[in-house]
């Protein structure tokens, strides 16, 4: 028992060894993703120099399965890095963040569809949208599969897509489609994360082998036929706590730096006196107020993703009540960033109203990012409501 506690310490000693070099890594990196903010913006994309510079880190390895040249990480090694990636630009978070989570979900899939993705480079990325917009007709071997889907970030980096989609009598899979069977709609005008890339992609009448689907129940069950092939037991959490994560956590990261800008903004304006900081009962309340928020942010995503982690690693099953719990909290991440920024943009200074302000822009992203449909905590606050009381789950992505 000593000699397998040994090497089960020595494997996490590995991991946290990678863990730190990447993590390192993304932070001499940040200068350099401060820098090329503006053109991911005006490109509407995330610069193609970031995203080598994140694959030569290892960053797209991270969650992806050993057998594919990955490491196996766990989530909290992952979404150090989203907050760390995010403190230099959060559009390059977001995007790359949700290219670099993929890899999980694809782990959970017909070892077929993970040949079909890394057979000939592992470095393969693959982009996503949820939503469930395709209609799936099944034929022989697979289905007919149609529809359009916004909100597909990173996915001019990708060659590969994740599609949300219907089955008539079933319900909802995830649709895996190679770049040859769609093409991308240039729609992503908007107010903030304008780097992200989020554009469309178009789907007509492909075929899709079954191999390369995903059912929903499967993710909520754990009954994934990715276990046949991939056993760590970080691939136990569930998929959608994962996933929900990665569209919020990158928030966290730019309300850092929100922070570290507004400080800063404060310092210059008392730099003939510093005493005048002390006096100002309200700045001090502002910046006390916005490092609390952060600290707790992050101190519940990291406590739940110990706990996650401490069941899997004894290969017990997350009790639901904790899934519904987690989820919820995570859907009030963006909620929270908004009054950590308004709190800081509020009082930011007239330079705050100009195009080019790094403090508007943080403002921006956070904002654009509570439009997405995970990061809404109505449903998910009823689901929890609900079930306190009694009543049976209602979430399958949790």
């Amino acid at each position: 028992m000593g000699a397998q506690a040994a090497q089960v310490l020595t494997e996490q000693e590995e991991k946290n060894a990678i863990a730190d070099s990447i993590l390192q890594g993304i932070i001499e990196m940040q200068p350099r993703l401060r820098e090329r903010a503006s053109k991911a913006k005006e490109d509407r994309r995330v610069p193609q120099e970031s995203v080598q510079e994140l694959q030569d880190l290892g960053f797209f390895l991270a969650m992806q399965p050993k057998r594919y040249g990955g490491y196996e990480l766990d989530p909290q090694h992952f979404f150090k890095f989203s907050m760390a990636i995010a403190e230099g630009c959060m559009s390059t978070s977001w995007a790359m963040g949700i290219v670099a989570v993929h890899p999980f979900q694809l782990a959970l899939m017909d070892d077929k569809a993970q040949q079909d993705v890394w057979a000939d480079d592992i470095h393969t990325r693959v982009s996503s949208s949820y939503a469930p917009m395709g209609m799936a007709e099944p034929v022989e071997g697979g289905f007919k599969f149609s529809g359009r889907w916004g909100w597909s970030s990173g996915s001019g980096h990708c060659t590969w897509a994740l599609l949300g989609g219907i089955i008539p009598g079933e319900g909802y899979r995830t649709f895996l489609v190679p770049n040859s069977d769609y093409e991308i709609a240039d729609t992503w005008q908007v107010m903030g994360l304008q780097g992200t890339g989020s554009n469309d992609v178009i789907v007509k009448d492909v075929f899709v082998p079954d191999h390369r689907t995903h059912k929903q129940m499967d993710g909520f069950n754990l009954t994934n036929p990715g276990y046949e092939v991939n056993k760590a037991p970080v691939y136990k959490i569930p998929w959608g706590q994962v996933f929900a994560r990665t569209v919020c956590t990158p928030a966290i990261g730019s309300c850092k730096e929100a922070l570290r800008l507004y400080k800063e903004l404060v310092k210059n304006k008392a730099s003939a006196d510093p005493t005048k900081l002390a006096g100002d009962v309200g700045t001090n309340e502002r910046i006390a107020f916005a490092a609390n928020g952060i600290d707790e942010m992050e101190c519940i995503l990291m406590r739940n993703f110990d706990r996650m982690m401490e069941y899997v690693d004894a290969g017990e099953e997350i009790p639901m009540d904790e899934r519904i719990m987690y989820r919820y909290q995570s859907s009030l991440i963006i909620e929270k960033s908004i009054a950590v920024v308004d709190h800081l943009f509020n009082v930011a200074g007239g330079g705050s109203v100009f195009l080019n302000s790094e403090i508007q822009q943080r403002f921006l992203d956070i904002h654009t990012a509570r439009a997405h449909v995970a990061n809404n905590p109505t449903s998910f606050s009823r689901n929890l409501g609900a079930t306190q009381l009694g009543l049976d789950n209602g979430d399958a992505f949790l």
